[in-house]
């Protein structure tokens, strides 16, 4: 099997820009990649960032609104999102449906909303590819999420496509 293309084209810069992460924690040891990932990403654009910190997978749609509404009525709403968390393949149909209706929410408040949302969200099959596909030095799949929600955060401000 050939091996993806990865675009390595940089974020573009978003200094005072705001951005909320919603950080599942059931994988721990993923959790914390892919949040240095994210964060990385957020410094090297000058942007800033608030942490929520929920559960699991499924509990990431709803931390989400429920942040975002509570910045919108403090006044002081988020340019866009990272959603980061791991779903792990088992032996049940578990997997499929916290992987799939994980996105779809989040997918569906990213249209609905215009939010800049970046999904870093995994659903690999074992903890090993997680943690290769969220480790900074190698997948980087944090600091990928956290690119695409600063690229659309530009794009809604007016920015020009890339």
């Amino acid at each position: 099997m050939a091996e993806p293309q990865r675009a390595h084209a940089a974020a573009p810069r978003l200094p005072g820009a705001r951005f909320l992460i919603v950080e599942a924690r059931y994988y721990e040891s993923v959790a914390v990649l892919l949040l240095e990932g994210a964060k990385a990403a957020f410094g090297a654009a000058g942007a800033t960032y608030d942490i929520v910190r929920v559960t699991g997978a499924l509990e990431i749609p709803a931390g989400l609104a429920i942040a975002l509404e509570n910045a919108s009525v403090d006044g002081r709403p988020y340019d866009g999102a990272v959603a980061l968390g791991c779903v792990i393949r088992g032996e049940t149909y578990h997997f499929e449906i916290v992987a799939g209706e994980s996105a779809r929410a989040l997918m569906d408040m990213a249209v609905s909303r215009r939010l800049a949302l970046g999904n870093g969200v995994l659903t690999v099959d074992t903890l090993e590819q997680a943690e290769e596909r969220a480790d900074p030095s190698s997948g980087d799949k944090g600091g990928d999420a956290a690119r695409a929600a600063l690229t659309l955060a530009a794009l809604k401000r007016g920015g020009a496509p890339r």
